[in-house]
This record gives C-alpha cells, structure tokens and sequence, in this order.
C-alpha cells in the first residue's frame, strides 16, 4: 500500500470537517439536555469524522472505499440523530442539517441540496439479519438502523465469522460488504449461493465501491441486490423487505414440499400394506391410475395355499391360527414382493399374486417361477419358528398359469381395487386345487414362455371342473444350475 505525500484533500473535505466541529461544539453546549442514547451517536459520529480526516490526509490505493464507510457512518448517524431529536433541539437540528448537506455533497462531488428527510415508513416483517463488515463502526451502524426497525441484528466481522453464523442459524438476509481482509465478499457470496441450504437466502452487498465490472460479477453471482455507500436507510429497508418476503416465500414452499414428501411417504407406507409398491407408484404418479377400467395384459398367476389349514384352524385356539398365519403371509409378502409380484390379494391362508402388471417385464414368467421356488424353500424357516412356539409344520402347494387377464380398477366410484378378471384366474385356481404339500405344479402356457433351464417332471394332464379341455401340468422342483 503507498502513501502520496503530495496528496491534497478533497475540496469538500474542509467544509464537511468544519460543519463536523460546529455540530460538537452545538452538541457541549447542549450536553445536559441530551439523553444517553443521544450522546452515543454523537460519539460515534465524532469518531467516523475523526477517521475520515485521518483517511483524507493519506492518500491509499483503496482511500475511495476507506472515505465512503466513513461518510455513511457520519451519515447514518446523523439521520438518526435528526429523526431523534426532531424539533426539540432546534439549533442541534439545524446542525445535523447543514452536516448532511455536507455528507450530500462530498458525495455527490455537488454543491446540491440534500433530499428531504425520510422518516421510515417501509413496514417490513421482522427479520433475522446478518451484517457482514470487517469494520466494527460499520456493523454498529447498520445494527443500530435496523434494530430500530424491529429487526434482530446479528454481526460477523469476517467472511469465516459469516459463515460460521450461517451454519447455527436460520437467516433471513445476509447484508455483505465486499473488501474484508482474508476473505473478501464475492467469496463469501460464492460459498453462500453454491451451499444447498444457504442459496435461497437473499444477499444484498453493501460497497463503498462502484466499479461497474464488479457490480455485475455479484449479481451474475447471485446477489439480490446492490447498494452503494453510504447507503439511502429507507432504499435499504425497501430491499430488506423484499428479501424476507422472497425468504418467507421460499421457507413456505420448503415446508410444503417436505410435507407433500411426508404425506407420500405416509401414503406409501400405509397403502403399501394392501397393495403392492407398482400399484402404489402408478396410484401416485399418474392421476388416470384411478379412474375405473383396465386393458388387456399377458400375466403369470401364483397361487399359493397352506395344505388342510382349514382342519388346522379348528383345532387351534384362534390367537394361535392368526399368529401362524401372520408369520407365513409375512414372509411370503417379502418373498413376493422381492420378485417384483402384484398381490392382488389374500383370501384366508391363500395368496393371489400376478407377474405382468401394472407392469410389464420380459421375464415375468421366471420370475414367478424362482418366487414360487423361494416361497416353497422358505417353509423350512417357517416351519421352525411354528416348532419352537408349539405350533404345527405348514406345507403349501403353488400353481403358476400365464394367459391374458383384464387388468385396472375394477369396482364402483366408492370402492374399488386393481384387480384382475379373466379365464386364467379361474384355471390358475383349479391347478392349486390339484397340488400336495411342497409341490408347484406349472401350465404349459408358463412353461412355454420360460427363458431360463428348470427341471420339470411329472407332466399330465388335468380335467378341471367347469373348464372342457383339459389342462397340461409340470411339476417344477428346482432351477438348473448344470
């Protein structure tokens, strides 16, 4: 950083100095008659302009933006001051007057009178503000005007600081200043608009410099707005509340979009106890899943039966029938639902459950087929849970059939279901019927559309009750894996 000797002082400096002096030595003279609060904003605006006419006797590369925190700090107060004093102290108001058309001045570079005192009339909601300034005085200011305002104020004197403060609380504006010692503003921005819980805070940078390239870098950056220094209080309330109310907007929508994501996820969890997670899926994300009717689909049928449970249940005492069949519906809902099946439903101690629908996939078939081969694999497990609570062992016979069903909503605008109808359902049926205990009996309908190697045996045919052709069955035990 150099120094030039030679430098001379602006020629608005002498006469904003002189106004400075004549408003202290108003302000002795007043002394007794002002109140504390009074006093410290005079104090501190004595130390800005004590700052100022050490940064005009310097000339430094950054003097320019060093000059215009001092300005709006003599500004500031001053306006407060005035807003104070009101026309209580007549020759004091008469002084802050002339000293802001001294600050309107120097920063004008114009001899032109200053707009008229603004009382602050942006009613804003009140905000969480975060003011980020590496110097103290600067800080103090914007805390001062805003805390008069309702807001509660928070500072940080760096970037590291701001940051910091932005992960242990919930802000509703960030107020920046671009030149801070390590670092800088335009960092600090950087790190605020890439952070995906931070970028919807608004940012408004508050600079002493005016250099248009830098201006746009912060908006092209995410900024929301850009004030110069020293700063209009009322165009900086205007920007304050319009960034809590883009904050509230945002905050708003969050909260709306985690509750519908709650709502689905409850929907899902709930529903996903009385169908399947395809059925849920196409419910939720197509408005048309609803509506009543269906198209015609290929499908694999599984039906599934616990052999003589009938005679079984009257034999147990009922809080022991509905446990065992709780823990075996339980393990063959996983089972099925591991396999991508529908569950169209459960009637008693059976299982309904369809391949192909709601959706489609080339390996329907073995897919109903290694399911039924797990479920019938899983009744080890089940049987030694029944073992060890003093219940009997289950055995289960599973029929697997493929043709084309009705598949949609099948019922009244009140009560409805996605379901199947169709000759098949009615076949798959009648093989269930004809199976024992460990044993899954397929149709040559599935058996033809299988892609993988199986062992088959057993082949016959079926007369089965209502249907006038008979129907070939295969026995399948196991995939081949030689």
């Amino acid at each position: 950083m150099s120094t030039d000797s030679s430098h001379t002082p602006a020629p608005w400096s002498q006469m904003l100095l002189r106004t400075v002096s004549e408003l202290k030595a108003q302000a002795d003279a007043d002394g007794a008659a002002l109140d504390s609060a009074v006093h410290d904003d005079l104090r501190r605006l004595f130390q800005a302009a004590t700052t100022l006419e050490r940064q005009l006797a310097t000339a430094v590369s950054d003097s320019h933006h060093d000059q215009m925190n001092s300005l709006a700090a003599i500004r500031g107060y001053a306006e407060m001051l005035q807003e104070d004093i009101g026309a209580e102290a007549t020759v004091l108001g008469d002084s802050l007057a002339r000293l802001l058309r001294a600050v309107h001045t120097a920063h004008n570079g114009a001899d032109t009178p200053p707009p008229a005192p603004q009382r602050r009339t942006i009613a804003a909601e009140p905000g969480f503000i975060l003011a980020v300034d590496d110097l103290q005085e600067n800080r103090e200011l914007v805390a001062r005007y805003l805390s008069r305002s309702g807001h509660l104020v928070v500072t940080a004197a760096s970037g590291a600081e701001a940051l910091q403060t932005l992960t242990e609380t919930d802000v509703d504006v960030v107020l920046l200043d671009l030149m801070m010692p390590d670092m800088d503003g335009r960092e600090v921005l950087r790190r605020i608009k890439e952070h995906p819980e931070w970028r919807a805070t608004p940012v408004i940078v508050i600079s002493g410099s005016q250099d248009m390239d830098g201006i746009i870098a912060c908006i092209e950056a995410g900024a929301d707005d850009y004030l110069f220094k020293p700063f209009n209080p009322v165009l900086l309330q205007a920007r304050i509340k319009a960034g809590i109310e883009r904050k509230r907007w945002h905050d708003r929508e969050e909260q709306y979009r985690q509750q519908l994501e709650r709502n689905e996820k409850f929907i899902r969890a709930t529903f996903g106890r009385y169908l399947s997670d395809e059925i849920v899926t196409e419910i939720l994300e197509r408005p048309e899943g609803l509506e009543l009717g269906g198209d015609l689909r290929e499908v694999t049928i599984m039906m599934s039966d616990i052999r003589g449970f009938t005679t079984l249940s009257e034999q147990l005492a009922p809080q022991h029938v509905v446990a065992m069949l709780n823990r075996y519906l339980g393990t063959m809902t996983d089972i099925i639902m591991a396999h991508s099946g529908t569950i169209d439903e459960f009637i008693g101690d059976a299982i309904l459950t369809v391949f192909g629908a709601p959706q489609h996939r080339d390996d329907d078939a073995d897919r109903a087929v290694r399911c039924a081969l797990a479920m019938q694999a899983a009744m080890a497990g089940i049987n030694a849970d029944n073992r060890a609570a003093g219940l009997p062992e289950l055995t289960t016979g599973i029929a697997l059939n493929t043709g084309s069903v009705i598949a949609g909503n099948i019922g009244s605008e009140r009560r409805s279901k996605y379901g199947f109808v169709g000759h098949p359902m009615n076949v798959t049926s009648r093989i269930e019927d004809h199976c024992e205990g460990g044993e899954i009996l397929i149709s040559d309908s599935t058996a033809s559309k299988l892609q993988g190697t199986y062992i088959l045996s057993n082949r016959r045919e079926l007369a089965i009750r209502g249907i006038e052709q008979s129907v070939l069955v295969q026995r399948i035990q196991e995939a081949d894996h030689g």
